[in-house]
């Protein structure tokens, strides 16, 4: 496990872009966290680390969004609509994402069904200062072996 302290949007946007420097076609990354926790900002500055040229925004109505510009594709989900994990399946994102990668927010109603070899990610909020994100990577499978902490520095 690796934490990090986010005191901005920019910082966050950063540790995004950092992470997307370690990722290999296949990868499999969720995203947690509240309501405004920073989950699309930190997609954000993902999307730019691959060298995605358009904004990554929020796939919340449309479930999916998929962004061929960069590096590596991105294949870009918001699970928090979707109301079983058979739902996740029928989306046949994880055949989908295999050149590239697969991002998933509000990710922890999916882990069931994701590889074992995948990377959890939760945001939250600072109480005390509402600018300020506590980020935390749990790395399973093959992410324990990535130098996670070139994110977290």
């Amino acid at each position: 496990m690796y934490t990090m302290t986010s005191k901005d949007a920019a910082a966050t946007m950063g540790a995004g872009r950092r992470l997307a420097a370690l990722v290999r076609p296949g990868d499999v990354i969720t995203l947690s966290g509240q309501l405004g926790a920073g989950k699309t900002t930190f997609a954000a500055g993902f999307g730019e680390g691959l060298g995605i040229d358009e904004p990554v925004t929020s796939p919340s109505f449309v479930l999916v969004r998929t962004y061929r510009s960069g590096f590596t594709p991105l294949v870009h989900v918001d699970a928090y609509r979707l109301g079983s994990l058979g739902e996740f399946e029928d989306l046949d994102v994880l055949d989908e994402a295999s050149e590239g990668v697969l991002l998933i927010e509000w990710g922890e109603a999916v882990v069931g069904v994701l590889p074992e070899d995948h990377l959890r990610i939760h945001l939250a909020v600072d109480l005390d200062e509402a600018e300020t994100r506590t980020i935390t990577f749990h790395p399973s499978g093959g992410w324990m072996q990535r130098p996670l902490e070139e994110v977290t520095e």
